[in-house]
């Protein structure tokens, strides 16, 4: 007899729980075996990324990119695809965002320029995603391009690789700079508006896969390509689609990192945020809402470890990584093995609450 399927609800919210619960048992253990308190190492995490306001802005700051590139990672995800190139689509989401910056900043008012950046970065990420997309759905290709010209906008006479300030009208307001405007006092932090670019991103994501047509057919050639040919789908054109606007979020990044925090161009502002997202997108099921929860989640990680680090001699940012590798691990492979007995467990509890009702 087949082990019952696991229910949607709990694939999305208690699997990945469960998932976390079992990275933090390994990871305790490990702690332990270095010689740390595992509750100390904790404790310190958990105040360092939620304990303060500029912590917790922090944690949201880097939460709003493992957003973006989450939900690329998820969208490809269910039109059948593997988008392990969302590192150079957020580079050229960027790339795209200081064009805009540099061209128009200085001759037009923040409303109009902002706007433009937002949308040149989506253009600029969904464009340079379109490169494997054609060549996967119409050639047979697996290739990921992430590459990016250099030495073109940067800064006369600077040694840094990177380009001019953007002028004031091309620069996302911080949500320090935002609060200060109605009289709330906040802590300096990278976190800016971006952030609620990021929420109504995963909003939109959500409408769009599960409340659509369009959103049906893509899944559909997720699920299955010869049940999507049958039923009068072109799995190429959903291809294109999909990894079109996995770019498309992807180059939010851009707006996160050139507009709202470095305010000029950089040579790697990405930082390895494009492949953190498959994590991320792993930990969440790719499933909107997941996703939000599992980049808060890295985001506590990230500001959370930084403390530790810096508090807690003997304690490096290498074990920080090794907390993030277990999630990583008991996310994906261990899913797989945890799921089947997780969906035997829910089942008996099921049976046994319909047993004692009759």
């Amino acid at each position: 007899m087949s082990a019952p399927a696991l229910p949607r609800w709990a694939d999305v919210v208690v699997l990945p729980l469960v998932n976390l619960g079992m990275a933090l048992l390994v990871a305790g253990a490990v702690v332990a075996l270095i010689g740390q308190n595992p509750w100390d190492v904790l404790s310190l995490l958990v105040n360092g990324a939620f304990g303060s306001a500029r912590g917790f802005s922090y944690t949201l700051y880097y939460t709003t990119t493992f957003i973006f590139t989450g939900l690329a990672v998820a969208v490809a995800a269910h039109g059948g695809l593997f988008n392990i190139g969302a590192e150079g689509q957020a580079i050229l989401g960027g790339l795209g965002a200081a064009l805009v910056a540099l061209w128009l900043g200085e001759h037009m008012p923040a409303a109009i320029v902002l706007p433009l950046m937002i949308v040149a970065s989506v253009l600029f990420g969904a464009a340079w995603a379109a490169v494997p997309a054609y060549l996967q759905a119409y050639r047979g290709s697996h290739i990921v391009i992430t590459t990016m010209l250099v030495n073109v906008l940067k800064a006369p006479g600077g040694m840094a690789v990177e380009s001019a300030p953007f002028p004031p009208a091309a620069q996302l307001p911080t949500v320090q700079e935002a609060l200060a405007s109605m009289g709330i006092e906040w802590p300096s932090s990278p976190l800016n508006l971006s952030f609620f670019l990021a929420l109504a991103a995963a909003a939109g994501v959500y409408a769009y896969l599960w409340r659509t047509r369009a959103g049906y057919r893509l899944r559909t050639v997720g699920s299955s390509v010869g049940a999507a040919e049958y039923a009068g789908i072109r799995p190429a054109h959903q291809m294109m689609i999909a990894m079109g606007i996995s770019g498309a979020l992807a180059g939010l990044v851009g707006v996160n990192e050139i507009a709202g925090v470095h305010r000029r161009l950089l040579l790697d502002f990405v930082g390895g945020a494009g492949f953190t997202g498959i994590a991320v997108a792993l930990m969440g099921r790719n499933h909107p809402v997941g996703i939000v929860l599992s980049s808060l989640l890295f985001g506590a990680l990230f500001q959370g470890g930084a403390e530790v680090g810096f508090e807690m001699p003997g304690f490096t940012r290498d074990m920080v990584v090794t907390m993030q590798g277990f999630i990583i691990l008991f996310s994906g492979a261990m899913a797989y093995v945890l799921a089947p007995h997780l969906a035997k467990l829910l089942h008996a509890i099921s049976w046994t609450r319909s047993s004692s009702a009759l």
